[in-house]
């Protein structure tokens, strides 16, 4: 490496070291450091509360932000950050399953959908919140909430878009690489023993058979049918209704308001003047949930650490190709594999 590479690796350790050292010192500040020591080298993030709009404590607004792709990935730490962490956020929501002062929700969503068990498990709680607690639930869309992101949002009891924001996309998807024509070309063989036909099936080492493909379409449209469901259930429409935009096309705002997908085009800001007008919460704490582990700098440090150390675009792209050991499956997913 070249000198100015070396003093930018310099300080980025530089920046790691003293983050560490910041969030060491507030754990024992805010731990029994010696009776609590397994919690302060855990790498579950703790759970907090920023107020965005000052109110009545007694009477408050959670707003939840769904950004990046709903699937469950790990959580962050102070060595790296996650843009969406599944179980942080299935603990937010319990939080305020069991919160009384909690009287309404926000959730911001901007997202291209994800994992259809992710999906179903945030979708159930927010239905479980709505069912115990009795409290609206609005939903603000940012540039993106297809179908998973659609799915979350399904339950609410009104829902904003901009007029440009990609959502539907109402559907299932299974995909997998089929590189066996480029093991081939390269000399590659695949040898493998296994216990039945269907074994190695969508595994990438062959062509997928009539057969197997008709096994997957069966389990994709059992999916598709409980997505469905999940959106006539949330949005008041017939079977029939969902099914003329569930094809799995993606609409604008003014389209989706069309389709009884939307209530009303606006932002987040509308969708918050809007919970506090309709229920009288206009006198009510506006909060949100947080990390203990400093999302931002987390962010710096990976962004920093990785472009040193982390391999190049089109090695990651062969690795994934090639080692990666996650098996196809079905996913609420738009626009990105």
């Amino acid at each position: 490496m070249n000198t100015k590479r070396w003093i930018a690796l310099g300080a980025a350790v530089l920046l790691l070291v003293f983050s560490i050292g910041i969030n060491t010192i507030i754990s024992i500040f805010k731990t029994d450091f010696f009776s609590n020591f397994d919690s302060l080298m855990a790498t579950q993030p703790e759970v907090l509360e920023t107020v965005v709009e000052p109110g009545d404590f007694d009477k408050r607004i959670a707003l939840i932000t769904v950004n990046g792709v709903i699937q469950d990935v790990g959580s962050s730490s102070p060595f790296s950050a996650v843009e969406y962490d599944h179980q942080l956020m299935l603990t937010q929501l319990e939080n305020i399953l069991y919160d009384d002062s909690i009287q309404g929700i926000v959730l911001s969503v901007n997202s291209p959908g994800g994992g259809a068990i992710e999906s179903a498990e945030f979708h159930e709680l927010l239905v479980q919140i709505k069912e115990e607690r009795n409290i609206p639930i609005y939903v603000s869309m940012g540039s993106m909430a297809a179908s998973g992101g659609y799915y979350i949002s399904a339950p609410a009891d009104k829902i904003y878009a901009h007029r440009e924001t990609i959502t539907g996309s109402i559907g299932v998807i299974m995909q997998s690489y089929n590189f066996s024509d480029l093991a081939e070309t390269l000399g590659i063989k695949f040898e493998t023993i296994k216990s039945g036909a269907h074994k190695d099936m969508f595994s990438g080492v062959r062509d997928t058979t009539a057969e197997e493909k008709a096994m997957m379409q069966e389990m994709i449209n059992d999916s598709y049918e409980q997505f469905v469901d999940v959106v006539e259930q949330g949005r008041g429409m017939s079977e029939a209704e969902v099914k003329k935009v569930a094809d799995g096309r993606i609409v604008g705002g003014s389209q989706a308001i069309k389709a009884g997908l939307v209530d009303e085009l606006g932002g987040l800001d509308d969708a918050i003047a809007s919970i506090r007008a309709d229920y009288g919460l206009e006198d009510a704490e506006l909060f949100e949930y947080e990390t203990g582990f400093g999302g931002d700098l987390s962010s710096i440090l990976g962004m920093k650490i990785g472009s040193f150390f982390g391999p190049s675009p089109e090695e990651r792209m062969l690795t994934k190709l090639m080692s990666s050991y996650d098996a196809p499956r079905m996913m609420y997913l738009y626009g990105e594999f």
